[in-house]
């Protein structure tokens, strides 16, 4: 069980979960297009590479190279970032990529004014759940994973209620996931229920409220 949990927790990391919600909603079918412009579903193939390259290299690779030389240097003592101490830096680090994802994909969106508002509100909301997290971590661990799962959970339902045609089994697996990724991290003695409970919900309304605030602005 142990290593089924630590499974969970690398194919569930933080970093991760915003490349899945993205690519859900790319290949998940949703409204037609010219009932609501914002269907990531139906943007071109090219577009989508694109916007997933963004997602992993913003997301994923930089943050990931962060956090390697963060613990090369012996300010954090694993990935893992195992004490409140440690998490300071690598969230004010997250911050910084999500507003680099936001602003990047504003000048983007300057470019080409159709494109649908979730590719912003996304990394906004990333935004957003760490700039909280940067004051509860001086409070509690709170658990990062829940708050990603969080994360994918208010997404997708954000998007979801905004389309009158969308698959609702995907909501279904957001909270799968999310359950998983809190009895993985409770399992594993990593948080305790209060801290799992309080990140996934802190994850999940703030970027509820930012994806159906943004889009519909």
């Amino acid at each position: 069980m142990k290593e089924a949990a630590q499974i969970v927790s690398w194919v569930f990391m933080p970093l991760f979960i915003p490349v899945y919600a993205i690519f859900i909603v790319m290949y998940v079918p949703s409204d037609h297009y010219f009932f609501n412009p914002n269907c990531i579903y139906y943007l071109s193939l090219e577009g989508k590479t694109a916007l997933i390259f963004r997602f992993l290299l913003l997301g994923v690779v930089a943050p990931g190279v962060s956090f390697y030389i963060l613990q090369r240097m012996k300010i954090i003592s694993s990935i893992e970032m195992e004490t409140r101490k440690e998490r300071t830096i690598p969230i004010v680090v997250m911050f910084f990529y999500c507003l680099l994802l936001y602003s990047y994909q504003g000048y983007e969106g300057e470019m080409s004014p159709f494109l649908p508002k979730y590719i912003y509100s996304l990394p906004l909301s990333g935004m957003l759940v760490t700039f909280v997290f940067f004051f509860l971590n001086r409070w509690k661990k709170i658990s990062i994973h829940a708050a990603s799962a969080g994360i994918l959970v208010g997404f997708l339902l954000a998007f979801a209620v905004q389309h009158h045609d969308y698959q609702m089994w995907i909501i279904a697996f957001g909270f799968i996931v999310s359950g998983l990724v809190m009895s993985a991290r409770l399992f594993l003695n990593k948080h305790t229920l209060f801290e799992v409970l309080l990140g996934w919900a802190v994850g999940s309304f703030i970027t509820f409220i930012v994806n159906i605030l943004y889009v519909n602005q």
